[in-house]
Formats: C-alpha cells, sequence, structure tokens
C-alpha cells in the first residue's frame, strides 16, 4: 500500500495570503531601463555598492530641507550616533515628505533582485552630520543577524544625499569588496574611499559591506536620509509597528504599507489574529 505524502515541501503549497483577500504588492509596473538595472546590480555585485548620481530635482531637495529642520535638534549619545550628528528616527511617523525616497523606482527595482518579495523596511532615518563630527567606526548594517561569513547580504541600505558628498563634509567611507569578505574586519592596507555624490544622489550597499559616516572638517552640516532594508522574514532595526501610528500609515502608499509590514510573508509570517496585517487599516 503506498504511503501518504503529509509532507508540506515549498511556503507556495499555502495561500499566498491566509486571508485569501489580501495580494501581495508587486512592482512590476515601474517604468526602469532594464539596462540601468543591470549596471546597478553589477556594480553591487562586484563592489557591493553603487553610486547613482542626481535622482532627486533641486525642488525636492529644498522641500526636503524644510520637512527636516523642526526635527534636527537632538544630537547623538555616542561615538557611533555620533555626538556632533543629528538623527531623526522613524521619519514617517514625523512626515512623509521623505517617503518618495523609501519607494523610489530606481530603488525597488534593485530590492526587488537583492531581496525576497515582501521585504521590509527596517529602518528610516534623517542623518545630519555637523561640522567637527570625527569619523564613524566602521561596520556592516547587518551584522547583528549572527550568521557566519562569507553569506548573502539579508539587508540593504540607501543613503540618500540632501546635501553635497564631498571628501570633507561627512560622505560615507565605504571599502570596496568588502561585502564578500569572511568574518575578519577592516586592516589598515585595505582600500576604502569616500561616496563623494552631488545632492540629489544616492548610494546603495548591501548589509554585508563595511563603510561608515565620515568626519565633517567642513564649516556646514551634511544632511542625509536612510532607508535600511532586510529579508521579510528578519527582524527589522526600527519597530515600524510601534513606532509609525496606524492613522499614519494609512495616509501611505500599498507600497510603503507593505514595506511597514503590513504584508504577509508565505505562507502566515506576520499574521494577525490569523488574517492579513492589512485587515487593521480597516475603518
Amino acid at each position: 500500500m503506498p504511503k501518504l505524502d503529509r509532507t508540506l515541501h515549498e511556503a507556495s503549497d499555502l495561500a499566498q495570503d491566509i486571508s485569501g483577500t489580501y495580494k501581495p504588492v508587486t512592482h512590476e509596473h515601474l517604468a526602469v531601463d532594464a539596462g540601468q538595472t543591470a549596471a546597478d546590480l553589477a556594480a553591487i555585485h562586484r563592489d557591493g555598492f553603487v553610486v547613482i548620481p542626481r535622482l532627486l530635482e533641486q525642488a525636492t531637495l529644498e522641500q526636503l530641507r524644510m520637512a527636516m529642520a523642526p526635527h534636527l535638534q537632538k544630537q547623538g549619545r555616542n561615538n557611533f550616533e555620533g555626538l556632533k550628528t543629528q538623527r531623526v528616527y522613524s521619519l514617517i511617523a514625523k512626515t512623509l515628505a521623505c517617503n518618495p525616497l523609501a519607494e523610489h523606482p530606481r530603488i525597488l527595482t534593485l530590492l526587488d533582485r537583492l531581496l525576497m518579495p515582501n521585504y521590509l523596511l527596517s529602518a528610516f532615518q534623517a542623518i545630519n552630520i555637523l561640522p567637527g563630527e570625527s569619523e564613524q567606526l566602521l561596520h556592516c548594517d547587518d551584522s547583528f543577524y549572527p550568521m557566519a561569513r562569507p553569506r548573502p547580504a539579508f539587508s540593504v541600505a540607501t543613503i540618500w544625499a540632501i546635501d553635497e558628498f564631498t571628501a570633507d563634509n561627512g560622505a560615507t567611507v565605504v571599502l570596496p569588496g568588502s561585502h564578500a569578505w569572511d568574518g575578519r574586519t577592516p586592516a589598515d592596507p585595505d582600500p576604502r574611499m569616500a561616496a563623494v555624490m552631488p545632492a540629489g544622489s544616492v548610494v546603495v550597499f548591501v548589509g554585508t559591506l563595511w563603510h561608515g559616516g565620515g568626519a565633517n572638517r567642513s564649516n556646514a552640516p551634511r544632511l542625509a536620509i536612510t532607508a535600511q532594508y532586510c529579508e521579510p522574514w528578519a527582524r527589522v532595526q526600527e519597530n515600524m509597528s510601534l513606532a509609525v501610528p496606524k492613522e499614519i500609515v494609512r495616509q501611505c502608499s500599498p507600497v510603503m504599507q507593505s514595506l511597514l509590514g503590513y504584508s504577509i510573508y508565505p505562507p502566515f509570517m506576520g499574521m494577525v489574529n490569523g488574517q492579513s496585517p492589512l485587515r487593521l487599516l480597516e475603518d
């Protein structure tokens, strides 16, 4: 008598949405040049990062500076945050002006190829490096996931230059190729470079890349906005479910709602009472 197969082989054997109502958000409609995407990905796979210049117009940059100004008050509490660096956490809870950066088509197109579907927004912050700030400690953004290296990255970060990034005002320092290292840490001979870029540009890098904020030796602050993303099964840095009130989430696009965790990683990770968390946004 044949043995019955009672094994769950794939997550796809179950419904994509256990509620049967809400379907995963897709990005097939994004109009991004395939050649650009291929070039960006080639740079990321080779170097661990890519700089994409001038994605934001000057008018948008001015709007972002105005939106950030009321919140740039407190400075960092330690050398990692930066004792002369102003940080604004959970940006969506303060303003929706930065949302277009986190869901920019050029970025989503890359994330779709670097992370699993229904990836999450792990952190969304403004970072304003003031004159006199020292160089940040080198680090990897997903080092808190305790998996031995070498390994694939479990997160991807973007840093948007709201002000021009120069070698003197705190441009992010990256170590090309360090995303492919094993468990070793940076040494003095390892090449490093400043991600110099004009205002409106963005540097995209995987979570295994060694990097750090640069020292600001200029006489003006350097404002940036960073959006970081992680695999849908990984824990996020900022607890968006608690940090962003539901009335604000309701004002966000379906893409942003999914990034904030109002989505399901098949078959049922992220559920609330056996249903899609999107039901929490219903009136």
